[in-house]
């Protein structure tokens, strides 16, 4: 009797409450904060966002829906051979999105949706705020590429077309922001850099910089593998 009275009072005083808050929240968040409602890529970045990517990555007919819906333009791919050590699977081929990109880039759904949220609520305002120039092109070292991880045995997220290495921003004033050169200049450029980067972390599973190690000296890794990391 004491036990179930003890259980209820718990229930009362914690489990209901925090359920009603809950409740609210969800009933009242903006959609990138809830987790139930469906991702809309021009959404900005909320709590729930990396969730919502997680689940276009293991649902790639909603990731395509949801790509569809931003007016980007892609060549879907054929799947590679099952139990290949490096292919493609629910990949395309870049075309369009709302910047150009030095390098043609071949990447999975999941991974092109997260680069679009990133370059449109990330990377272009972060350009215009502080450089008060658009950015004209992404600087790429690519995407898809059969290779491991440095210094290990294990596949890169590249081999899997689920990657993307970014060294660097073209704005249309003419300038290049490089993050060789200006990760740690402590300038305006570095700024830029420091958001941009930030901001991945907010929607890739795995952004890697500068300071990861000194093969990232001269380029962001961006992913969206099993694993979570931001440095």
């Amino acid at each position: 009797m004491k036990l179930r009275k003890a259980l209820t009072r718990y229930f009362t005083l914690l489990v209901l409450p925090s359920a009603l808050v809950i409740g609210v929240f969800l009933r009242f968040a903006p959609p990138q904060h809830n987790p139930f409602l469906p991702l809309d890529l021009n959404d900005r970045p909320g709590l729930a966002s990396h969730f919502k990517m997680t689940q276009l990555v293991r649902h790639p007919s909603a990731c395509f829906d949801a790509l569809d819906a931003t007016g980007v333009l892609y060549t879907l791919l054929e799947d590679s051979p099952p139990g290949e050590a490096c292919g493609k699977y629910d990949a395309l081929t870049l075309e369009r999105s709302l910047t150009p990109y030095s390098a043609t880039l071949s990447m999975t759904c999941g991974q092109t949706a997260s680069l679009y949220l990133w370059e449109r609520h990330i990377a272009r305002p972060a350009a215009v705020e502080i450089f008060g120039s658009p950015i004209a092109r992404i600087e790429t070292y690519g995407s898809f590429s059969c290779r491991n991880i440095a210094g290990t045995s294990r596949k890169s997220e590249h081999a899997r077309a689920n990657a993307i290495d970014i060294s660097g921003f073209r704005l249309e004033d003419g300038r290049l922001i490089n993050v060789k050169t200006h990760w740690d200049n402590g300038g305006k450029e570095g700024a830029f850099l420091k958001r941009v980067h930030k901001g991945a972390c907010r929607i890739f599973s795995v952004t890697l910089g500068p300071d990861y190690d000194a093969a990232h000296a001269d380029h962001f890794h961006f992913d969206m593998g099993n694993r979570r990391t931001c440095r």
